[in-house]
């Protein structure tokens, strides 16, 4: 049975991508016209296509980022060179790290991720408000999955864009915990703030549109009561989501590339040494490919890991 889609103003269009690229909120209005995330590089020229049929020969004038994951900001360069002239804003915590363009800095090197660099010509400021479409949205800090996210909020409408700080099923990883800094509490402390706010609609970062929020706040805080209890099952599946991603980009890879790959990409061998280290990482690597295969997200075809 499918699914009604809860219904959104007529200036807002939502592009819902796969999970290898977040969803593109695009506005046009009487100001002008914004996009809220590009999605990945791989999916670059897609997303810019998709913008450009919905503009139907418009310009885009407005390009922001909820947060700087590679899924959220990797079709930012292909949107700058198509509309140079779009103005592009970035949260604060991370405005100088794309200024001075620092891979490392802004976790696509250690991840084993690819974003291409972009320009950001001002910040998406916690506090402030923005036009969007023919909405006044409030922007509010929401760290958690990424220290330096933000969330966008229409009190009129009651409409949210929770980019990763809240699915219909869940969050994003909680990065900053696996790095050893805090980052469950910062989760709690954003569905608390999502609560207060009171959205009736919510468009994701990833997945459909939803409008039953209380049950997705309430299976996010089942979610992080599990995690906290238990930080090395976060950590886990931690492990297993960014390898899940690689394979979307993949879609097929030999099993020793992939392995070589786990082994090389610094953020793994993080995981490993905080969490695992009394597995030997040849052995925790085919643990994390079973669990993948066992679970149906890959499959194994003679020498090839597949994504499935």
């Amino acid at each position: 049975m499918t699914r009604t889609q809860p219904a959104l103003p007529a200036d807002i269009t939502v592009l819902e991508r796969g999970w290898l690229s977040a969803n593109n909120v695009l506005f046009q209005g009487s100001e002008g016209s914004a996009l809220v995330d590009s999605g990945y590089f791989t999916h670059a020229s897609q997303t810019v296509e998709l913008v450009a049929a919905s503009l139907a020969g418009g310009a885009l004038d407005l390009l922001i980022n909820t947060h700087l994951h590679s899924d959220h900001c990797g079709g930012n360069a292909a949107l700058q060179t198509f509309w140079p002239q779009a103005e592009t804003r970035v949260p604060p915590g991370h405005l100088e790290q794309v200024r001075h363009w620092d891979p490392v800095a802004l976790g696509y090197e250690p991840t084993g991720q690819y974003c291409p660099p972009f320009r950001a010509d001002s910040a998406l400021r916690p506090g402030d408000e923005i036009r969007l479409g023919d909405g006044l949205w409030q922007i509010h800090a929401a760290p958690g999955h990424d220290a330096h996210a933000v969330i966008l909020f229409e009190p009129d409408a009651r409409l949210l864009i929770s980019g990763d700080a809240l699915w219909e099923n869940g969050f994003g990883v909680v990065f900053p915990e696996l790095e050893g800094e805090e980052g469950f509490a910062d989760v709690g402390a954003t569905l608390d703030l999502i609560e207060r706010l009171a959205p009736e609609i919510v468009i994701p970062g990833h997945g459909a549109v939803f409008s039953d929020v209380p049950r997705s706040l309430d299976t996010a805080r089942r979610r992080l009561a599990g995690f906290v209890a238990d930080p090395h099952k976060h950590a886990r599946h931690a492990a297993k989501v960014l390898l899940k991603y690689k394979l979307l980009e993949w879609q097929s890879v030999p099993m020793p590339d992939a392995l070589c790959w786990l082994h090389g990409t610094a953020y793994f061998r993080l995981l490993h040494a905080r969490y695992f280290a009394a597995t030997p990482m040849q052995d925790w690597a085919g643990d994390l490919v079973r669990d993948l295969v066992a679970s149906g997200a890959a499959a194994v075809q003679e020498d090839l890991l597949i994504n499935a």
